[in-house]
């Protein structure tokens, strides 16, 4: 059954309404869904690979308008993959099965998907955890998740340059780029959703544009502009903008002019609990003290080469 934590609890980071407005905005648009995400898949689907598994229903959350669907039709024996979007304009270009909803309100029963994947949406919930018990609950036993959030430092050139260009032009700034997690927070909220062998680690991917304004343009077509619950309400000063621009390209410009973005992907992995599943060591438990390991490393290493 779908999650039901009290959402009033929760701190309202982002405006999920407006979200899915600027969703529905791209997907009117059209075109191309962007870079950015055909990434992310492209490395959610390598990941995929290395699992010796057969994974039948699939879920595929942050479906958008189903370009990337084809990276993960048939591969590890996936038979239905059913998407998951938050707006109903870019679910309608999704060649199916999808289904509109909110990744807050999974609307998925329990035990009866053998895979989900969370394709780079999760980190604009309010409620990343309580997404992460739904999908939990959602798995069958010994069922895996495999996800990807934007994290770190994402955007940090994005962010330094709207900074500075508010603060000069307007005295003050407001929050132009969302929050992202840390690495740390992501292993706590997998071991805190159940997750079972939990797996996180992060990729960190440097992209290049011709241009400023470029980016920025790919973040609105692929709705992921700012939803800040506490934006500022007036838009963007074109001032502000341009002068942003310009910083960009004076401090993260590449000999041949094109200006880099740095996206921080953390990836996560973890099973659902089920009998007869390998289980970690408890802390401590271990017989072998790391010094031992290392002089027998040692002794088997001959003169002159070095064992790291």
């Amino acid at each position: 059954m779908p999650y039901t934590g009290a959402m009033s609890d929760i701190i309202q980071v982002f405006d999920r309404a407006l979200l899915r407005r600027r969703r529905d905005r791209a997907a009117r648009a059209g075109g191309d869904h962007g870079f950015m995400v055909r990434e992310v898949a492209e490395r959610l689907a390598d990941r995929l690979d290395d699992v010796l598994r057969s994974f039948p229903r699939a879920l595929l959350i942050g479906s958008r308008d189903g370009a990337t669907r084809p990276l993960f039709q048939g591969r590890r024996g996936i038979e239905t993959l059913v998407g998951v979007e938050l707006s109903e304009a870019m679910a309608a270009r999704d060649p199916g099965p999808v289904v509109v909803a909110d990744e807050e309100r999974l609307p998925v029963a329990d035990n009866s998907v053998d895979l989900a994947i969370g394709q780079f949406s999760l980190h604009w919930t309010n409620d990343l955890p309580g997404a992460l018990i739904q999908i939990e609950r959602a798995l069958v036993p010994d069922g895996l998740f495999l996800g990807a959030i934007a994290g770190g430092n994402s955007l940090t050139e994005l962010r330094q340059a709207l900074t500075q260009a508010e603060i000069e032009i307007d005295g003050g700034l407001s929050p132009r780029v969302s929050p992202f997690a840390q690495l740390i927070d992501a292993a706590g909220l997998m071991q805190r959703a159940g997750f079972q062998l939990p797996v996180i680690d992060v990729d960190t991917i440097t992209l290049a544009y011709p241009h400023p304004l470029k980016l920025m343009a790919e973040l609105r077509m692929i709705g992921a502009t700012n939803a800040l619950a506490d934006r500022r309400r007036s838009p963007l000063k074109r001032a502000v903008l341009m002068r942003a621009a310009e910083i960009y390209q004076q401090r993260f410009s590449r000999p041949d002019g094109r200006v880099t973005a740095t996206l921080d992907i953390i990836h996560m992995a973890g099973w659902k609990t089920a009998t007869g599943q390998p289980q970690p060591r408890k802390r401590g438990s271990a017989d072998t003290a790391m010094s031992d390991m290392l002089a027998r490393i040692a002794a088997q290493t001959p003169p002159g080469d070095d064992p790291r």
